[in-house]
């Protein structure tokens, strides 16, 4: 009750004074602890002030502005419900001119869907009106304000809904009338976010069905806002769920410069990028976007490879851009649609089936409201100004005759109008045109998700009033047990109710409850579809359900999916293509991470999985396959008994073998012989014996490695030519004594002979008869004293040199057996492939040792019979033993690099063929000149062919085989004088 109301005159103090006392005296008013004469100075007092303050706010507050709303109003009612929606798209640009009176702006672009909403929550009020079992005793009306999908706009409307009269007082209700429920609005997030933030600031309730951004979850700073719409968590999330679902990597994004747009592209971005995507670019659409802004997004989105586009944005915002990519024909891209335009008739446009043909979206839950349709199709063209631009809008005609006629006298080409003509002029509107035929999106009805949207919000705030009115009193919610009086209740009594509301939406069972002011995600899963004729069809192909984001549930029907251009193929969109097995991703420099190089994997290193970030290193017996997609087993290689090669040289090794055997069997047969034993028997069994041991050694590197192979390969090798070269050894020391024991004898010679030829000389000069002198040294008879004078080493010297030297190699080697001996080891690193089983030497420095022994013995044998080259005679075993030692110096030291460019188990094949050649070298080089004198030449195997050969030169030297067969003795010049 208002006791003072404002603007006092002087007049009345004295007749509300007297009203006031009256008032006291009846207790309405608790001052009657005063007594009547203080309590009328004190009421006087008061009015006095009062007056005085009436008078100073009528000379300081003025009215600032008057908005210009375009409305719905039924205020005579119990109760008044409130609703905000875009029936515009935009605000008229205004002259932005400082020096005349700013006024409100009006609307342009009248929205079909949106009034349609309008519509939908006037059959929603009359509906509930109309029913016994929902608020009986109260009938409900309504205030609507056209938010014309402007921020400022729909604060207008906030205010004027607030102040209950065209003229906004902020913090006051100046109206009278029915209480105020709560607002049902106000469409898009933006404009939901700012009403929000005034009715927060008083308690008052607010129930949106279109604002969907996260931003509004915040009870803190929206402690009353509530929707019929699923939070855009849920949005984002399906929308992240339907990418990752087509193994999309590679995605555009566009999102409305708003809230709306930017949060849930925010958290669409979060979720898909967390799971690898990549987001190839996010552009943003201005609310009043200019031609430079689209023509920059259209150059995006056709410079991209990305063939999926993410769009967060409204039909609004979103329209122009669509008309301008028809206008390019940018084809070949899927785009993925959120709610807010997923269904608009705004954007299915004419020509759109190429560009949006294919798109994948989410809707709300779709729902049939009966009586609907009927209801639309009922409209009174003259109910009200937005209800009379409808018309004419949908109609492309004029309610008002007037306006008619102007129209037609500026389109005639006179200016004058015939009889007719004025009579109904053309372009009037008679009112009763059939809805029906308009086709349109306010009379379709086929795609109820928004629509539903606001008749479940009308109903929900109907069913807390409902709540509210049957509170039992005793029983209420609020202080002391009270209930709130639905004639005179405050906003936040309401909110109470509206936070705990639970219904049954009528005609579709749905049960609608609020968990901090959200409800359950639900959405349709939408495809569209266009036939031969063009014609669209939203194509139900999926849902996602969920109360919660992180335990959403998703369903998609892949086979009820047309795409674009494959109709039956998901489009690829990737930066790069998959990594196929057996390589690895390689990330580019300054590039998303989904944008990568291919890199096969290394030799050795394997990746079984598609996209591996890192190759896989192989076990040491295993090798990468040619794909290097998988771990094989290594190539076991050894130079095997039966392949061809090993067949060759077990070959080679026999003929070898039995060859030395032959030439042992021909030397037993002729052992008696003078060859024979001018050759010392003994050392040439033992050599070649040795010779038969090396060639059968090299059989022993045939076949897989085993210990005992191993070690007898090696061990018999060393020994083999150390007994050989021992041998020859032996050999070669007599041989180059007896060379330089008949130097002696030739530089004697010489000297006697010139001894003689002196004294010839001087016999001649001096004419004397009686000294004749006789020469009759002759070439052979120069022959060197047998036995020990000439061979200071005999045989047994020879056999003990060749023993000694070959018992040490056996030390050599015992040692070396037994401290560090071969053994067998799978050698991994010399090929990658393959595992080569080797022999392992045990000891770098004893087989240095070892085979450095052997190569000191063929050295000093290689000397000692080079400084006995000299000594001729029919047969020169020195210079068989220089060449023997040459050979065998020569295939060891082609051996080294030949080993050292080998791999494998042709290593041990070179090893072979070296063992081989300087075997059969030493054997031709030493024994068979001797062998053809034993079965080619036999008859040169005499005591007389041992002895030198006839020497026509002054100092000529003897021979081996004579010196050591005959025992030759020097007969010295004599010179006989007779003397008469």
């Amino acid at each position: 009750m208002r006791v003072f109301p404002m603007g006092i005159k002087g007049d009345t103090c004295h007749t509300y004074t007297h009203h006031l006392l009256s008032a006291a005296a009846r207790d309405l008013i608790p001052l009657t602890h005063l007594t009547s004469m203080e309590l009328h100075r004190f009421l006087l007092g008061l009015c006095a002030f009062l007056q005085a303050y009436s008078v100073s706010t009528e000379s300081t507050c003025k009215l600032k502005a008057k908005f210009n709303l375009n409305s719905y109003k039924d205020v005579k009612k119990k109760v008044t419900v409130g609703g905000m929606f875009s029936v515009h798209q935009r605000i008229v640009s205004g002259t932005r001119n400082t020096s005349t009176l700013p006024v409100s702006s009006g609307c342009e672009g009248f929205n079909f869907r949106t009034f349609r909403w309008t519509q939908t929550m006037l059959f929603a009020i009359q509906e509930i009106n109309a029913r016994k079992d929902l608020l009986p005793n109260t009938d409900l009306g309504y205030v609507i304000y056209d938010s014309c999908f402007t921020i400022s706009k729909a604060v207008e409307g906030t205010l004027t809904y607030l102040t209950g009269q065209d003229v906004a007082v902020p913090n006051y209700r100046c109206g009278s009338g029915a209480p105020l429920a709560a607002l049902v609005g106000a469409g898009g997030s933006d404009l939901s976010i700012a009403t929000a933030r005034i009715l927060g600031l008083y308690h008052f309730p607010q129930v949106s069905y279109f604002s969907s951004c996260s931003a509004l979850q915040s009870k803190f700073q929206f402690p009353t806002f509530l929707r019929t719409i699923p939070n855009d968590q849920h949005q984002s999330t399906a929308m992240a769920k339907l990418v990752l679902h087509f193994g999309w990597t590679w995605v555009g994004t566009i999102a409305a410069d708003d809230d709306y747009g930017k949060y849930g592209i925010k958290e669409f971005k979060e979720q898909v990028e967390e799971a690898g995507v990549c987001i190839s670019f996010s552009e943003t659409l201005a609310t009043v976007a200019s031609p430079e802004d689209i023509a920059r997004v259209v150059d995006t989105v056709v410079g991209s490879t990305a063939k999926i586009i993410v769009v967060f944005a409204s039909d609004v915002n979103l329209n122009p851009l669509i008309a301008e990519l028809v206008r390019n024909n940018v084809t070949n891209r899927t785009w993925i649609a959120s709610e807010a335009w997923v269904t608009s008739a705004l954007i299915n446009q004419p020509g759109i089936s190429s560009v949006l043909g294919g798109t994948l979206g989410f809707g709300v839950r779709r729902a049939k409201i009966p009586g609907l349709q009927e209801y639309l199709l009922r409209l009174d063209p003259y109910d009200n100004t937005l209800t009379e631009e409808f018309w004419e809008t949908a109609f492309n005609c004029t309610l008002d005759y007037a306006k008619a006629m102007r129209q037609a006298r500026l389109s005639s080409a006179n200016g004058s109008l015939s009889r007719g003509a004025r009579a109904v002029p053309e372009g009037l509107c008679n009112g009763k045109e059939d809805l029906l035929q308009l086709h349109n999106t306010y009379t379709d009805v086929s795609q109820l998700r928004i629509t539903y949207n606001v008749y479940k919000a009308v109903y929900a705030v109907a069913n807390a009033l409902h709540n509210l009115e049957h509170c039992v009193v005793g029983q209420g919610p609020f202080n002391k047990n009270s209930c709130a009086d639905i004639s005179a209740f405050e906003p936040w009594q309401l909110m109470y109710y509206l936070k705990n509301v639970k219904f049954t939406v009528p005609h579709t069972a749905e049960e609608i409850y609020f968990d901090q002011g959200e409800v359950a995600g639900y959405y349709d899963i939408i495809n569209w579809q266009f036939n031969d004729d063009g014609e669209l069809s939203y194509v139900h192909v999926g849902n996602y359900t969920g109360k919660d984001p992180s335990t959403a549930k998703m369903e998609i029907w892949n086979s009820s999916i047309r795409w674009n251009n494959e109709p039956f193929e998901p489009p690829r969109s990737v930066c790069s293509e998959d990594c196929a097995p057996g390589t690895r991703k390689g990330i580019r420099q300054g590039e998303p991470v989904c944008c990568f190089d291919c890199i096969p994997c290394a030799d050795g290193e394997i990746s079984n999985i598609t996209n591996a970030r890192e190759c896989i290193q192989c076990g040491d017996d295993y090798w990468s396959n040619e794909v290097r997609d998988l771990c094989v087993p290594k190539i076991i290689e050894f130079l095997a008994f039966g392949e061809p090669l090993g067949i060759t040289l077990i070959v080679i090794s026999a003929f070898g073998a039995l060859i030395t055997i032959g030439v042992m069997v021909v030397f037993l047969l002729n052992l008696g012989t003078p060859l024979v034993k001018a050759n010392d028997p003994l050392l040439s069994f033992s050599l070649l014996f040795s010779l038969v041991v090396t060639f059968l050694c090299s059989i022993v590197y045939l076949g897989e490695p085993a210990p005992w192979s191993c070690m007898t390969s090696q061990v018999a090798l060393a020994l083999g030519f150390a007994l050989c070269l021992a041998s020859l050894m032996g050999k070669s020391v007599v041989l180059m004594l007896r060379a330089r024991f008949l130097k002696a004898i030739r530089e004697r010679a010489k000297a006697a002979a010139k001894a003689a030829k002196a004294a010839a000389e001087a016999a001649a000069n001096s004419d004397s008869p009686d000294v004749i002198a006789t020469n009759t040294t002759t070439t052979t008879e120069v022959l060197a004293p047998s036995g020990p004078e000439v061979d200071v080493l005999t045989f047994g010297h020879q056999r003990l040199m060749a023993a000694v030297a070959t018992l040490i190699q056996a030390a050599a080697c015992t040692v070396w057996l037994i401290i560090l001996p071969p053994h067998p080891v799978k050698n991994t690193a010399a090929q990658n492939v393959k595992i080569i089983l080797e022999c392992d030497v045990g000891s770098i420095v004893f087989i240095c040792c070892i085979f450095g022994y052997d190569m000191l013995l063929a050295l000093v044998a290689f000397i000692f019979a080079f400084m006995a080259r000299k000594l001729e005679d029919h047969f020169s075993e020195a210079k068989c033993v220089t060449f023997g030692m040459l050979v065998f110096f020569i295939v060891w030291i082609s051996f080294i690099p030949a080993y050292l460019s080998t791999r494998g188990k042709f290593m041990v094949a070179v090893q072979i063929f070296a063992i081989l050649a300087s075997s059969f070298g030493l054997l031709a080089c030493i024994f068979l000149p001797k062998c053809y004198v034993l079965l080619v030449k036999p008859e040169r195997n005499t005591e007389e062919m041992m002895k030198p050969r006839p020497k026509p030169r002054e100092g000529s030297t003897g021979t081996s085989a004579s010196l050591a067969s005959s025992g030759t003795s020097l007969n010295a010049t004599t010179a006989s004088t007779v003397i008469d």
